[in-house]
């Protein structure tokens, strides 16, 4: 463990993401995250520190057919003060992904990102997402496809898994992948540093990540993988040379973690976890974003997902996990916080982030 002086010297080399022509700013970032990701988590995202936030992946099929309808409407909403703003695309055929592509293009997204990692057995069993880092011809073709369509303005990335498997052959048709997609023209990379198989057990391979970078070179490329901490963000980046990270479940009920992130890298001590009071003002306004796009109908079951994370946060963080399982309603919501953010408490530090909050420190 290396002090927390230490650790300032360190987080000051970190420099301003780019990606393509578009400027980003702090390196930690709000990654897509199917069912979650929407316009209301974005918003709230960025107004925590967060640079720059992709919506939920959408697959190419879907955007071909979909009419936005009050149903509908939040897959391709967007406000003025999101930008700039990714939008994710998955699907199977070269031809249907470029369409797809097109349709981000005109709902106005500012990045187009292209989903070769979802780990999911329904994603993969239908040729989508991971399942491409086993065929590069495809997953090239992909790529030019997309990028052609796609106006030059705007950037292409890719996120990709370290491979099917731990094999040779998996390795080699990611490095494949890797190559071609820089080669056409395509702006940035983000790694998750798990194979396809592993899903989201064991750990990340971090050291995979920092090899990728030596590989490219001046090339940018952002990680992911066992991002739950402010701590563990700055520590990605330290560690491997990459030039970003993308947070994903660690930012689910947890979006002050680019707050913290940007505190530790200007070498402020790492705030607390917020108060039970802090909570409750982010909550509310992440309730009152989701109504007013999602409505009064629809918004409390939508919501209870969202809930059930900011719990852990929270001092009594099981039995406030509990009565945001029973939410049905905006009467149900409004009961809960009164019952239990009525009193201002210390917050709780998350038990995957637990090290960071005691020590505010980067670990070796």
């Amino acid at each position: 463990m290396v002090t927390a002086e230490k650790a300032v010297v360190r987080v000051r080399v970190l420099t301003d993401l780019r990606i393509g022509n578009v400027e980003i700013g702090f390196p930690v970032v709000q990654a897509a995250l199917s069912g979650y990701s929407d316009w209301p988590m974005r918003v709230i995202a960025r107004r925590l520190g967060a640079s720059y936030a992709l919506c939920e992946v959408l697959l190419d099929q879907f955007l071909l057919t979909v009419k936005l309808r009050r149903r509908t409407r939040h897959f391709l909403y967007l406000t003025d003060d999101e930008h700039p703003v990714g939008g994710q695309l998955m699907g199977a055929e070269p031809e249907q992904f470029a369409a797809g592509a097109r349709r981000l293009v005109n709902a106005g997204f500012d990045v187009i990102d292209i989903n070769f990692g979802c780990p999911v057995k329904k994603v993969l069993g239908r040729c989508r997402g991971g399942f491409h880092l086993s065929q590069p011809e495809v997953a090239l073709e992909i790529i030019r496809r997309t990028r052609d369509v796609v106006p030059a303005r705007i950037p292409v990335t890719v996120k990709m898994r370290r491979g099917i498997d731990d094999t040779a052959d998996s390795r080699d048709k990611f490095f494949a992948i890797l190559d071609g997609a820089f080669q056409s023209g395509v702006a940035a990379v983000t790694v998750h540093a798990r194979t396809v198989r592993q899903r989201y057990e064991g750990a990340s391979h971090w050291p995979f990540l920092a090899e990728v970078k030596r590989h490219v070179g001046s090339r940018t490329v952002l990680g992911s993988g066992d991002l739950f901490s402010a701590q563990a963000c700055l520590d990605m980046i330290r560690q491997t040379g990459i030039d970003g990270v993308t947070v994903a479940r660690g930012a689910i009920g947890n979006p002050w973690i680019f707050q913290q992130a940007r505190a530790l890298a200007a070498g402020r001590p790492l705030p607390p976890p917020p108060t039970v009071h802090q909570q409750r003002d982010v909550i509310l306004e992440h309730y009152r974003l989701a109504e007013e796009l999602y409505g009064e109908q629809y918004c409390g079951p939508l919501m209870r997902k969202f809930g059930i994370k900011y719990s852990a946060l929270h001092p009594q963080h099981e039995q406030v996990r509990t009565a945001f399982i029973k939410i049905r309603s905006r009467q149900d919501w409004e009961a809960a916080l009164d019952q239990w953010y009525g009193e201002d408490l210390p917050g709780n530090c998350p038990a995957d982030a637990a090290e960071g909050c005691q020590t505010g420190q980067f670990g070796e």
